[in-house]
């Protein structure tokens, strides 16, 4: 029924309208909206108006499948997350942005923009630049007597055991074992920073074996909680729980898979966080040297059954303009930010930032985003993604809780990896 409903929508449907000016858009996100004022300079400059609806997450991804499905419209704009862009590029419920926007200008200009890109199409345009960091509390390590941050894994494993033994704090690493994405995205960057990726480009699995970095990422972690690096309590704690209540009130040392932008808009917020003014962000460290830092942004797309995707499309690319976006990250005083925001998509908008001085730690997100952050997986996420995450987490988390060996979990995320491909 579901593949018969899919070839209706593709056939049928309301017929979009190539208007511009005069129309009401609809924009459907998880971040709430930008300032009044700010939308209504987008409105005096094009015409058009725009609604905003916010939608928790997982609601919305709900919501634009269903839309989808029946054949109805939704939004003229919503969210294309990093991990479902296989997926709807399979499903071609979303616009080629390529037809609507210039994609060659766009990527000479945003990063992370080859994580929206699949089978030569964009499926929606980076409309922040999040990617995974290791962040460290600085005053933490000195009062340990480290004085030289570490560059490699190995070091910062030692690291973490001598503020442990010189009793700083108890438990100095976050690692979220919750059962929830937060665990998936961690072992990409754990996995990363041994050197390798989870998938292949051709989306096969890459950890099985004992030398791979995937099996080494994951027993790192697993053995971090098993032998007191970690808190044993974070058996239950998701990555956002972690960073508010451990690392923003000084109960850890370090986050190894951190996001960007945290420090600016968690742990130097006085109202949040007891460490203001400690925690700074650390290249994170590889097996031999400093490595990359996975890419986990948010995008814009417009859906095939927007009613005004011109108009869609002359929002996006206002919205993701370097002073709009620059203005949402602070750098243009507290009247023009959107909440949640962390750091511009475009290169020139962080550059922005930084001559403001209203990015912590710009410097290095800005060499992190231009030279490091890349896609989690080489051949671009797979149309199964959101199985495979469920597959990684929860196989992750029994892991770390003692009901499973790593190896058995491995094999088990392995063996769903080869299964949701065969199906695809």
């Amino acid at each position: 029924m579901a593949t018969v409903l899919l070839v209706l929508a593709a056939c049928s449907g309301p017929q979009p309208s190539s208007r511009t000016r005069g129309v009401t858009i609809t924009v459907a996100d998880f971040f709430p909206a930008p300032p009044a004022s700010t939308l209504a300079e987008f409105t005096k400059q094009t015409g058009i108006k725009v609604n905003w609806t916010t939608v928790d997450f997982d609601s919305l991804q709900t919501k634009i499948a269903t839309s989808a499905v029946a054949n109805t419209y939704f939004a003229d704009v919503t969210d294309v997350d990093w991990s479902r862009v296989g997926q709807l590029a399979r499903l071609k419920w979303f616009y080629p942005m390529e037809t609507l926007l210039d994609a060659d200008q766009l990527r000479s200009t945003m990063p992370q923009l080859r994580s929206f890109e699949v089978g030569g199409h964009l499926i929606g345009v980076p409309f922040d630049a999040s990617f995974l960091v290791t962040t460290v509390n600085t005053a933490v390590f000195r009062k340990a007597g480290i004085t030289t941050m570490p560059t490699t894994i190995s070091r910062y494993t030692d690291d973490l055991k001598k503020i442990k033994a010189a009793g700083v704090v108890k438990y100095p690493l976050d690692i979220p074992f919750a059962a929830a994405e937060g665990l998936s995205t961690y072992w990409y960057q754990t996995t990363a920073a041994f050197g390798g990726s989870v998938l292949d480009a051709k989306q096969r699995p890459q950890f099985t074996a004992t030398g791979s970095a995937g099996h080494r990422a994951a027993q790192w972690m697993v053995d971090a909680i098993r032998k007191g690096l970690v808190p044993p309590g974070n058996i239950n704690v998701s990555d956002t729980q972690g960073q508010a209540t451990l690392m923003a009130k000084g109960q850890v040392a370090s986050v190894f898979g951190d996001y960007s932008g945290n420090v600016g808009s968690l742990y130097n917020v006085r109202d949040s966080s007891t460490v203001t003014g400690k925690v700074a962000y650390l290249r994170t460290p590889g097996v031999s040297a400093t490595a990359g830092n996975v890419s986990n942004p948010d995008g814009l797309g417009i859906p095939k059954l927007a009613k005004y995707p011109q108009a869609a499309a002359k929002f996006i690319q206002w919205v993701t303009q370097p002073d709009v976006q620059a203005g949402f990250a602070g750098g243009q005083g507290s009247s023009r930010v959107l909440s949640g925001y962390f750091l511009p998509s475009r290169t020139a908008g962080v550059t922005k930032l930084i001559q403001a001085k209203a990015l912590s730690g710009g410097g290095v997100l800005s060499e992190l985003l231009r030279n490091s952050a890349r896609p989690a997986f080489p051949g671009g996420s797979p149309s199964w993604y959101p199985e495979f995450s469920r597959a990684v987490y929860s196989n992750l988390h029994a892991a770390a809780a003692g009901s499973e060996s790593v190896q058995a979990a491995l094999n088990s995320m392995a063996s769903t990896a080869r299964k949701l491909a065969k199906d695809a």
